[in-house]
């Protein structure tokens, strides 16, 4: 099916490219084009996005006509910042706002949306790699030279417990509890510095998917409703299957805990978006157009440690270790792919992009 056009020439390689949502204001006021990252944002189709008035399809924390009215008059761009932006379907996100007349089309707006919590996680993860190379590298030092003393601990109460009462016992079976539970959390950290780099090649996302979703129904999710919402025609990933599963089992994991013992719903989704492109190494850019979405019905985030919730010792739980989304965002990253969350109470989304498996790599 060919994509519809606006009625006046627009570069269609260059607007299919942008980065961020784009939308053609027309006069009215109505939305005469939208590119691929802003349907994504809209959930709609250009389509039916088109003639649609902007500010029905959109909330804007700001006066939008003011802006387009002194746009129009002074024919010169202007940016509105710090705006919350929502299409009625999400969680509002705060966007810097762009609009542009164009001259060739008088009376007609470009506007962008920039929204701020990809730009954010990217400096933050800029900021932040040094500072948790080290943090990591020192837990692994600590963890490897705490747990042998912790193995004394537990040996003498053990010992101890022989000769007391059985009151007594119960406070040196605590300290066994609590020493196994430490030297529990200190693997946990000694796993997480020493993840091996993953063996690559064509892996069909849902047969990981399918096996996360197995493993946890029989164990941890089995208070759980999990739904799927899959697309049967993607194509493979390049990823290391066991490390891919693990992602999956660990976001499964997440969501399981989060709903509590009352339980609740999971949602996993898979999709075709080409709106996500990240830099390489080596400069030049990469698709990343398969995504998976997990989707739980919880709680949501606390608000104060949702920016940061990919961070090593970053725990919204008590008890938590806060390294499980931490291992996820490393193996993800080692994959040149990218995670980001959404969430609000009562709907928690994770969505992770990743690249297509190269053609020589291809299964068929």
């Amino acid at each position: 099916m060919s994509r519809w056009r606006a009625p006046y020439p627009v570069p269609g390689v260059i607007w299919a490219s942008l980065p961020l949502p784009a939308l053609l204001i027309g006069p009215d006021g109505c939305i005469q084009e939208a590119n691929p990252q802003a349907e994504a944002f809209l959930n709609a189709s250009a389509r039916s996005l088109h003639g649609q008035p902007v500010l029905d399809r959109l909330a804007i924390d700001a006066p939008m006509e003011e802006a387009f009215a002194r746009a129009r008059a002074n024919q010169a761009p202007m940016k509105i910042n710090d705006a919350d932006v929502t299409s009625g379907e999400r969680a509002p996100v705060q966007c810097e706002i762009h609009l542009a007349p164009m001259h060739d089309n008088p009376g007609t707006i470009l506007m962008l949306l920039s929204p701020r919590e990809i730009a954010d996680r990217l400096g933050r993860a800029g900021a932040s790699k040094t500072a948790a190379k080290s943090a990591i590298g020192m837990a692994e030092m600590l963890a490897h030279e705490i747990k042998n003393p912790l193995a004394g601990i537990s040996g003498a109460a053990q010992l101890l417990s022989m000769t007391l009462t059985a009151e007594d016992r119960e406070m040196t079976d605590l300290i066994v509890e609590e020493t196994r539970r430490i030297v529990k959390l200190l693997e946990q950290v000694e796993q997480f510095g020493n993840l091996r780099p993953p063996e690559r090649r064509a892996v069909n996302v849902h047969d990981a998917l399918d096996r996360a979703r197995r493993s946890g129904l029989v164990g941890f999710a089995s208070h759980m409703q999990i739904l799927e919402d899959y697309d049967p025609s993607l194509p493979p990933t390049y990823a290391d299957p066991d490390q891919l599963m693990q992602v999956f089992l660990n976001l499964i994991r997440n969501a399981a805990e989060a709903a509590g013992p009352k339980g609740g719903t999971i949602r996993l989704r898979s999709f075709y978006d080409l709106s996500l492109r990240m830099r390489r190494k080596d400069g030049s850019q990469a698709a990343l157009p398969l995504n998976i979405e997990i989707q739980d019905d919880g709680p949501g985030l606390p608000p104060d440690i949702a920016a940061e919730v990919f961070d090593p010792f970053v725990s919204g739980r008590e008890n938590g270790t806060g390294l499980g989304l931490a291992l996820v965002s490393k193996i993800v990253a080692d994959h040149e792919g990218w995670i980001s969350v959404d969430s609000v109470p009562g709907r928690t989304v994770f969505r992770l992009s990743l690249p297509l498996a190269p053609k020589e790599q291809k299964k068929g």
